[in-house]
């Protein structure tokens, strides 16, 4: 499996194979599991699924630094991969984490999918 590494292509291949849908789905049941009250609509836009995850990643970095590690526990983000951003700016750093949290769900997602 090749990951996609900007957002618009994690989007463009979950499109192409009918998955979007699924990874709103996986992402739901994560942050549940994480106890944070979020629950994206299955329809929702590409670009509001950007803006609002980045958003409330933001805030958990802010304001609940526990809740946003667990977070990152239980959907399973690389460790490696978060300690190697840059933390300079929290909110660059809270869009590159929401897109490592979406590229691991979609690794969920299209494994599930494949096997």
């Amino acid at each position: 499996m090749q990951l996609p590494t900007t957002f618009d292509s994690l989007v463009e291949e979950a499109n192409n194979l009918d998955l979007y849908k699924k990874l709103i789905l996986q992402l739901n049941k994560d942050f549940l599991l994480a106890n944070i009250d979020l629950d994206f609509h299955e329809d929702i836009l590409p670009s509001s699924l950007k803006l609002l995850l980045h958003e409330i990643i933001y805030k958990l970095i802010q304001e609940k630094f526990a809740e946003y590690l667990n977070l990152l526990y239980i959907i399973d983000v690389s460790e490696k991969a978060v300690k190697s951003l840059q933390g300079d700016d929290t909110l660059k750093l809270a869009e590159e984490v929401s897109f490592l949290i979406l590229r691991r769900e979609w690794q969920k997602v299209w494994f599930r999918n494949c096997y």
